[in-house]
């Protein structure tokens, strides 16, 4: 009786110790990793109280996008011509990053193992930068948009179609003002665009070639056979191909509007 006493005693003691410490211990209930209680915490470096941290793991930032679906511009234009250098586009480049660019981006991603985003960020850039060269001014205006070239003085007065052979561009101006700006293309070296000023003299919608039986949308003649007209192989091809000494256009909604505002007398300048 006096043993069993006194070690009820100790142990009343120890607990009351404890207690008073405050680090009374449930043994069934501890943290799975460390096979420890789970309010007991471990040491802490900002303090001398003790405190369960996790794991760091370092956090890698995404890379910088420079260009994503909806943006335009130079670099795009750039982008894209690289892009037809590896044989991923087939189109353009037209400047504006659209669905068949961003296809074009994740195909290239996938193919050397980067994150399918379809967007260009930097790594993307810098794999393809080491994989092409620097285009050229053909390349990169390959379906137009380059900038319209000055004005011949002879556009400056009246109605006027001013066609820059330097730029591939006609202006449609109007007492010195440019209304709009399009890409053109001319004929081959044996059948070349005329260079002069010219009136337009017949205007056909629906127009077909007699010589060479290919249709002419929205031909306005202005030197014999040759007229400024809706191309469907420069829409398709760009400058890979030519005329037979036409003016080409490949973008058939703003030809169909300067269709519209030219008239019979109107001035065509042809120069360089």
């Amino acid at each position: 009786m006096r043993i069993t006493g006194r070690l009820t005693a100790l142990l009343a003691s120890g607990a009351a110790l404890a207690a008073l410490c405050g680090c009374t211990v449930q043994p069934t209930d501890t943290d799975g990793r460390h096979g420890l209680p789970v309010h007991v915490r471990l040491p802490s470096s900002r303090s001398g109280e003790a405190t369960r941290t996790a794991p760091s793991t370092p956090v890698r930032s995404a890379p910088q996008v420079l260009w994503a679906r909806g943006d335009s511009g130079p670099g795009v234009r750039e982008l894209q011509a690289r892009l037809r250098q590896v044989d991923w586009l087939f189109d353009g480049p037209t400047g504006s990053y659209d669905d068949l660019t961003e296809r074009a981006v994740r195909g290239f991603q996938g193919k050397r193992g980067l994150p399918g985003t379809g967007e260009t960020d930097v790594v993307t850039w810098q794999r393809l930068l080491a994989m092409t060269r620097p285009p050229g001014k053909w390349e990169l205006y390959l379906m137009g948009g380059q900038p319209a070239a000055a004005p011949d003085p002879r556009c400056l007065t009246g109605r006027a179609l001013c066609i820059s052979k330097t730029s591939r561009t006609l202006r449609w101006m109007v007492d010195g003002r440019t209304v709009s700006t399009v890409a053109v293309r001319f004929g081959t070296q044996y059948t070349p665009t005329r260079e002069g000023v010219f009136r337009i003299y017949w205007k056909s919608r629906h127009h077909v070639s007699t010589l060479y039986h290919s249709p002419m949308p929205y031909a306005m003649f202005f030197s014999g056979g040759q007229a400024v007209h809706y191309s469907y192989d420069f829409a398709a091809r760009g400058y890979a191909g030519g005329s037979h000494g036409c003016v080409n256009v490949r973008d058939e909604t703003a030809i169909a509007q300067l269709f519209a505002q030219v008239r019979i007398g109107d001035k065509v300048v042809v120069h360089w």
